[in-house]
């Protein structure tokens, strides 16, 4: 059996987290272009792989999936080899509890606050050529510094550097690809600045070799 392939490359940001868990576990796979602006992904063959023409889609032999957060979780159960790679920590109740209720923050919060600026400010000038909405993107900051301020709460009372424990995991990884965006190509990553903590996670969160490496074949091109 070849390696398993991910539909769609590091410039989507739910791809580079279904690669970024790929890369951790240390197995072999193959990324399948999709011409975005051609609509490949709206074409037949797609829509049988996400039926709501979305990126990415996963394939593992026989095994055919969809929602990136999904697909990750997948990767990190079948793969890991040790308590290290143990992102999801499965082997402990709690630790996995944690896990989990870092990871629903991000889809629900965190991700939902961020999304805005990222589409505003990277994807609609890259593909589009529109100007950043300054409404629309004062009111998106306004909403995630109020979900930062939950976080930078959190990082400072904690006994540890992660958002789940004294341990990287899941939850955190998740938080990867659209901050990085907001980071790096948006003149917003001074907000970071406000919160201590949450900057000073981030950083660590990008001493990662597998960030490293995906994060490096992420920057959106018009």
């Amino acid at each position: 059996m070849g390696p398993v392939k991910v539909f769609g490359s590091a410039v989507f940001a739910n791809a580079a987290r279904v690669m970024a868990c790929l890369e951790e576990v240390g197995v072999e796979y193959e990324v399948v272009e999709v011409d975005y602006m051609a609509k490949e992904h709206k074409g037949f063959k797609p829509l049988a792989r996400n039926p709501f023409g979305q990126i990415p889609a996963f394939q593992d032999g026989d095994i055919m999936l969809f929602e990136s957060r999904a697909i990750a979780k997948y990767v990190l159960r079948k793969h890991a080899k040790s308590a290290q790679d143990d992102l999801l920590r499965e082997s402990n109740r709690e630790e996995a509890a944690m896990v989990d209720m870092w990871t629903e923050v991000e889809a629900h919060h965190y991700f939902p606050a961020m999304a805005t600026i990222f589409y505003e400010c990277v994807v609609y000038p890259a593909r589009l050529g529109t100007v950043p909405d300054k409404k629309i993107v004062d009111e998106s900051l306004e909403r995630l510094r109020k979900v930062l301020d939950v976080y930078e709460a959190h990082l400072s009372k904690a006994k540890s550097m992660f958002l789940a424990g004294d341990f990287f995991s899941f939850a955190d990884l998740n938080h990867f690809p659209f901050t990085f965006h907001i980071m790096t190509a948006t003149p917003h990553a001074s907000l970071f600045d406000e919160y201590p903590h949450v900057k000073a996670w981030w950083e660590r969160l990008m001493e990662r070799p597998s960030l490293k490496k995906i994060s490096a074949h992420m920057e959106i091109k018009p």
